[in-house]
């Protein structure tokens, strides 16, 4: 039996991975968070029934805990719930399903706890690699992608770097959004609607727009250099609109070894919970006659300024990957809030990086306080 927790449980990776825990049925699920959606954590609390679980609020782990009643679990909130459920006693891996920095420290907890990581969590890395990867080796904790495209990567590797085989570099593939091709005029009269209609994945509203813009494989980059000890210009971003091959790794022969596969995130889920083994997971198969043909291009970095803001971001570093970020969880958020356009998200990070004063090899508190003063300068702007 394999013992986990979940960070973010009633989200789209945290619901996937309770598919896989179903299909399985050899992993025990020992903690549960989740944000505001009680009703969606109170089924999942009584199908596996945890020693605990936490929510954003004191008023909802209240409320919570009156409806679970009759079973005896207790329901924590805030920091302090998002910390217990890390440190959960028996969990030998912690998925990291989360959105934003807030998980952050509790990642950092359960590294010092001895956990393995199923990393969904890519701001964890992106504002806090330099932290986070040093304090992995040092406490001899695996940290193992979720993404689809750094699990590729991952699966791409295995075996390699043990022989000592170097990577010349990663081409981290992109699907180019909804929006493809498209001129900055015509960028310029997206609506909400159009952004949150991605055309080969399912996700979450936040991470959807983030893939329309392209910030999304920006913050992959940056997520990349950290994940594989690589630099910023070793992770070359390939558009390939099928949304077959989930990423690529060249070495320094030229041999280039890649994943394909169906777009579904059970596999990556499934293959970081049972790392190194591989097992049968139900779904659709690649058919390569119906296929026909796999295309790529390069990216819009023009048109897509997301993108190319990143690659500064990550190259810079500092406490700018936190702003880079920072900024587009506001920006992103006032989109979905229909408070602006679509081309003023982007704008708004650019402008953002600009003002903030870079800080080198941040500590958490200095990066959490990048994060304030970036929501506090698009308040004051916006």
């Amino acid at each position: 039996m394999k013992y986990i927790a979940i960070l973010g449980s009633t989200g789209s990776i945290g619901t996937q991975t309770l598919e896989v825990v179903r299909a399985q049925q050899d992993i025990k699920v020992t903690a549960l968070s989740a944000g505001d959606n009680i009703d969606l954590l109170e089924q999942q609390i009584r199908e596996f029934r945890p020693a605990l679980a936490a929510v954003k609020t004191e008023e909802k782990a209240k409320e919570l805990a009156l409806r679970i009643s009759d079973l005896n679990i207790p329901v924590l909130s805030g920091m302090d719930g998002l910390m217990a459920v890390a440190c959960e006693k028996k969990a030998e891996v912690l998925v990291t399903a989360i959105v934003g920095m807030l998980g952050i420290r509790p990642t950092i907890a359960a590294i010092e706890a001895g956990k393995d990581i199923a990393l969904a969590n890519k701001e964890t890395l992106v504002t806090a690699g330099h932290i986070i990867m040093p304090l992995a080796k040092k406490c001899g904790v695996r940290i193992l992608p979720v993404d689809s495209e750094h699990s590729a990567i991952f699966q791409s590797l295995n075996g390699e770097k043990e022989h000592g085989n170097k990577i010349d570099k990663i081409l981290l593939t992109a699907s180019g959004g909804p929006f493809r091709g498209m001129s900055r005029e015509e960028l310029s009269q997206v609506r909400l609607e159009d952004a949150l209609k991605h055309p080969n994945w399912v996700m979450g509203r936040k991470i959807t727009i983030d893939s329309a813009t392209l910030v999304n494989k920006g913050l992959e980059v940056m997520e990349a250099r950290w994940l594989f000890g690589v630099e910023m210009d070793q992770v070359q971003v390939v558009v390939q609109p099928q949304s077959v091959i989930h990423s690529m790794v060249e070495y320094e022969d030229g041999a280039v070894i890649a994943q394909l596969g169906t777009p579904d995130m059970k596999l990556p889920i499934q293959y970081a919970l049972y790392y190194p083994e591989r097992r049968f997971l139900a779904g659709d198969r690649l058919d390569f006659a119906k296929l026909a043909q796999i295309t790529f291009e390069a990216p819009d970095f023009e048109n897509f300024h997301g993108l190319s803001l990143a690659y500064k971001a990550g190259r810079r570093g500092g406490t700018l990957p936190t702003v880079f970020n920072a900024a587009n969880e506001r920006a992103v958020q006032k989109f979905l809030d229909r408070e602006i356009g679509y081309l003023t998200i982007t704008d708004m990070i650019e402008a953002a990086m600009e003002h903030h004063t870079v800080k080198e090899n941040p500590t958490v508190e200095e990066i959490l306080a990048a994060e304030q003063e970036t929501y506090d300068f698009i308040e004051s702007r916006w």
